[in-house]
């Protein structure tokens, strides 16, 4: 079996983000380069999504928490994902 029989060695995983901090980091499959449709938006803003779930984080302006981290708003929706450096043709994650 492949590292995520789930999903397939060619789409992206479930939930991602690109915070190191968090346990959803993936450095490996960011630098594949991830492209995101939120609301059947291309979006290259995300900082972190869930695709089972249908979420998105988004930064909220400038403002940082007193961590000095971006202060992130969560939107509901449908997310899509998919790897970049697979071209126009490259599967898609999406639920349902």
């Amino acid at each position: 079996m492949s590292e995520d029989s789930k999903t397939g060695p060619d789409l992206p995983p479930d939930h991602l983000a690109i915070n190191p901090r968090s346990p959803h980091f993936d450095a490996e499959k960011l630098q594949r380069g991830i492209g995101i449709r939120f609301k059947g938006t291309v979006r290259n803003n995300i900082e972190e999504y869930c695709i089972s779930e249908g979420w998105v984080r988004v930064q909220a302006g400038k403002t940082m928490d007193r961590k000095g981290n971006p202060l992130t708003i969560k939107l509901t929706g449908p997310v899509e994902a998919w790897y970049e450096d697979l071209g126009e043709d490259a599967p898609v994650a999406k639920k349902g």
